[in-house]
């Protein structure tokens, strides 16, 4: 069975929780939250999560280096597709911090994997959009909403994600008091890794998140999904609220 990357799997939650403490300033503490969610995960991708975080928690670089590559070892034991989209970051840092002390082989090495890793094919789908949009097969949604997590900001992109978890969350936090919907789509031209989500704290584009510039065509729509409580949506909303990050559009 596929692995899918979760807001609601409970090493993911306490990753989240420990990059919370990061950005306030409480780095001890994200590595004691960290910690702990390596000592739950059960598998080959909740350890490559949590190694990969606790590497970035590391002061030195033969620390990040150690965990770094216990990272990419779970990875690379892991047949999903969410994971394969993370191996560019992981070699490329990987790179850095072999070039950070001096070891050029593997500095090359690992630069050429990087490079390597980048061909492997678009994701194939199926695609996801969550709203509170009442549609029906053969519409189109189209660039130029408005942004959920934003006040007054006019996306230039569609937005969409191969993950139900993902779209879910989209739809429990649309705008609106309409009910929740999520629609298989197809996009119709080009689509790109979503940059707001891509590389941020989590390797890669874990989250399968992209956007495009041309409208995505309704081909379906889902019937079933694990929704979002009350108290976790209105969490969600806090968290949005305070959040200073910039939306990149």
């Amino acid at each position: 069975m596929a692995v899918l990357f979760s807001p609601a799997n409970p090493v993911v939650k306490l990753c989240m929780m420990a990059m919370k403490s990061e950005a306030e300033g409480q780095i001890e503490s994200a590595q004691k939250t960290v910690q702990e969610a390596i000592h739950v995960a059960t598998n080959d991708f909740e350890r490559f999560v949590t190694k990969y975080q606790y590497s970035r928690l590391m002061v030195s670089v033969d620390e990040k280096l150690r965990y770094l590559e216990e990272a990419l070892e779970h990875a690379l034991r892991v047949d999903d597709e969410n994971v394969w989209r993370a191996y560019p970051t992981l070699y490329e840092k990987l790179a850095e911090l072999y070039k950070q002390k001096g070891d050029l082989d593997n500095y090359e090495k690992f630069q050429e994997r990087a490079n390597q890793s980048r061909s492997v094919p678009k994701d194939r789908g199926p695609f996801y959009h969550g709203t509170k949009a009442d549609l029906k097969v053969g519409n189109f949604l189209n660039p130029g909403g408005n942004s959920n997590y934003q006040e007054d900001l006019q996306m230039n992109h569609i937005y969409f994600t191969a993950g139900i978890a993902g779209a879910g969350l989209a739809a429990a936090l649309a705008k609106g008091e309409a009910e929740e919907r999520i629609y298989v789509v197809s996009p119709t031209g080009d689509f790109e890794d979503d940059p707001n989500v891509t590389d941020k704290k989590f390797p890669g584009n874990l989250t399968r998140s992209y956007r495009s510039l041309y409208p995505l065509k309704i081909v379906g729509e889902v019937s079933e999904w694990m929704k979002l409580t009350e108290s976790e949506k209105q969490k969600w909303l806090k968290d949005i609220e305070k959040s200073q990050g910039e939306i990149i559009n």
